[in-house]
């Protein structure tokens, strides 16, 4: 019929239950009010009360257990059987008051977290993170535009085991992804994240106080604001300028305090720090005021609108957030043939003239070239002096050629290059592979730096570089003389910090090299392919093992059987008796020798020659034949035999 109305759906119900015996609760009570802390028995009275207030004595009978307890926290972990799960975080829910004061149970679901820092496992620490945790850490990491694989929220059996797993399984994940990314990595959300205790200083603050304590002396300086997380640096802080007398010049202050390759004195590291504002070099960013003491150094330059090299490739603005101007650029595209080399040139031209003056540097990146119209000049010659760590050492730091300033100003200047070629930083260092580029000649110079090859043998030094094709017929027209004036006993105190430096990267190259070698040989030892070959090498060694005990057992009976029939053939002499010499002459044969058991004998009076030894039969080759023998043994081939057993009584 036309008019027939469709036949009613159908539901089925279906309840899941979990396969496991017991659930796990991790609680923490929260007593808003404070007071008195229960003690394990309180607070276990306090679970069995919350039961039976609920759910009566069937509930309070429930069993609960508590496994742990930190009085400290007022934390613990439960064990319920699981048709009971539901009825103890109900009741924990809805608990309100404790001894007439407010209270409130959370049910936690945390991980535990080990990091290490370095390749020692010595140095290494665990921390506790909830799924919260890592929420915060998303939403805040977000100002970066990057899709990170953080696990989705469950709200209802977010508490099973398979889920917790799998849970665990994605947040492993997405701790890999940001601890491997170059820029996230060393961003201070996630060092707060992995490390609290080390980075749980606000040190805007700091730099604050710092400088209000430099100018104190120096009132025509004003602070207008700070420039936050503009810099990539934790223990690094900018704040926007001015000087009184001229409110609409705008300044850049930069204050730092020493890093871990710090090897100047506390006097030579004032005294070089204020020689760097006398510093003129048409390719050196000019320094307007320079100062430092025992425990920080503050540096003052012109603020630039155009920004860095940095900001002209990524179409960042300078002001802006590191994350979110250069960890994921809208717009991928390199620059132009003309000022790739144009660049270039100006500065390999600066980094020759700082290693002919004998000052190290270590610290080239793209951030860290300022533009001035069609002029790149470099900044933050105060970091090498401070011995802050370097931008790309996580990259040369694994490669022990590298272990040189101008080896590590070199390998730099290959990222620089390939982010002005490419418009973005390399995907893996070494490079296996380059795309195409707007010349052969920029190729020819990147594969001689980021190869595979480049790393084993060594990089080019910057005299080299200036004479390849790319750079060599760049004509520079900027007339200004280079002057930087360093006195001989401050060349001496910077010649002992650049190979203190240098040791110690050479020191931790070691290390890496040594962990790398040891990671290698346990992966490969613990391969199933590398466990496969030991289970056939150790069956072949039992089976000869045991081929040449049989061979021993055999040699020494017929061994033995030889002395016997030797023994009572072989003349006896007595031992009273002399021997009288013999007059068979040097070239006659002597008889072979009797068994050791008996003692040795001397030659009779004969002139018949005596009979040799038969000779031994080549036992290897025996050995050998009798091993083939065994290995190609087939039990098909065997024959049926029919036995006749004799062994019953007859009865006649």
């Amino acid at each position: 019929m036309a008019g027939a109305e469709p036949p009613a759906a159908t539901f089925e119900r279906r309840v899941l239950r979990s396969a496991a015996e017991h659930h796990y609760l991790r609680v923490r009570l929260e007593l808003p009010d404070g007071g008195a802390r229960p003690s394990v028995a309180q607070f276990k009275q306090l679970v069995v009360s919350a039961l039976r207030e609920l759910h009566g004595e069937v509930g309070a009978a429930l069993p609960v257990d508590v496994l742990t307890y930190e009085e400290k926290t007022l934390s613990a972990i439960l064990r319920v059987v699981s048709s009971g799960l539901v009825k103890l975080w109900s009741a924990l829910t809805l608990l309100g008051f404790y001894q007439n004061r407010r209270c409130a149970f959370r049910v936690l679901q945390e991980y535990i977290i080990r990091v290490q820092r370095g390749v020692s496992a010595e140095n290494s620490w665990q921390i506790v993170r909830r799924y919260s945790d890592f929420d915060l850490l998303n939403n805040s990491l977000q100002i970066s535009t990057l899709s990170l694989p953080l696990p989705p929220k469950k709200l209802i059996g977010n508490m099973e085991r398979e889920f917790i797993a799998e849970r665990q399984k994605g947040l492993q994940a997405y701790l890999d992804v940001i601890t491997t990314h170059h820029i996230l990595s060393n961003c201070e959300l996630v060092k707060k994240f992995l490390d609290p205790n080390s980075y749980s200083v606000n040190y805007t603050e700091i730099a604050l106080q710092h400088v209000s304590m430099f100018f104190r002396s120096e009132p025509k300086w004003e602070v207008v604001e700070p420039l936050k997380d503009i810099g990539w640096r934790i223990r690094k802080k900018y704040f926007l300028m001015k000087i009184k007398n001229q409110p609409k010049e705008r300044l850049m202050l930069s204050w730092a305090d020493p890093g871990p390759d710090k090897y100047l004195s506390d006097k030579d590291l004032q005294y070089a720090v204020k020689l760097l504002s006398s510093c003129s070099h048409p390719y050196i960013y000019k320094i307007t005021f320079a100062t430092a003491n025992e425990s920080s150094a503050l540096v003052i330059r012109p603020f630039s609108e155009k920004g860095t090299l940095k900001d002209l490739i990524y179409k960042a603005k300078p002001k802006d957030p590191f994350l979110k101007k250069y960890c994921n650029p809208k717009k991928i595209q390199g620059l132009e043939l003309q000022q790739i080399k144009t660049y270039g040139r100006q500065i390999l031209e600066v980094l020759k003239f700082l290693h002919e003056k004998g000052f190290p540097y270590g610290h080239l990146h793209s951030a860290n070239v300022m533009l001035d119209g069609d002029t790149c000049k470099l900044l933050d010659l105060e970091n090498s002096l401070l011995g802050l760590p370097s931008f790309y050492r996580s990259y040369f730091s694994q490669f022990r050629k590298i272990n040189t300033l101008e080896g590590v100003d070199v390998h730099c200047f290959g990222h620089l290059l390939y982010e002005m070629t490419y418009g973005r930083p390399p995907d893996t260092i070494p490079v296996d592979s380059f795309p195409p580029a707007p010349s052969v000649f920029v190729v020819s110079v990147l594969e001689s730096i980021l190869t595979c090859e480049a790393m084993k043998n060594g990089m080019p030094t910057v005299s080299r570089l200036l004479q390849m094709p790319l750079f060599s017929d760049v004509l520079l027209t900027n007339s200004e003389k280079p002057q930087f004036k360093i006195p001989t006993k401050l060349k001496e105190a910077l010649k002992t910090s650049k190979e203190c430096i240098e040791k110690r990267l050479t020191e931790e190259q070691k290390l890496i090299h040594q962990h790398r070698r040891l990671t290698r040989a346990q992966s490969h030892h613990g391969s199933e392919e590398e466990k496969k070959k030991r289970k056939i090498l150790a069956r072949k060694k039992s089976k000869r093992s045991a081929y040449e005990s049989g061979e021993e057992h055999s040699a020494k009976y017929s061994n033995s059987n030889n002395s016997a029939g030797s023994g009572a053939s072989s003349p006896l002499t007595s031992p009273s008796s002399p021997t009288p010499p013999s007059t068979a002459g040097a070239s006659s044969i002597p008889p072979a020798p009797p068994p050791p058991p008996l003692p040795p004998a001397a030659p009779p009076l004969s002139t018949e020659v005596p009979m040799q030894p038969n000779p031994q039969p080549d036992v290897s080759a025996s050995r050998g034949a009798l091993l083939s023998s065994i290995q190609n043994f087939q039990k098909g081939t065997l024959k049926k035999t029919q036995t006749c057993d004799y062994s019953a009584p007859r009865i006649s």
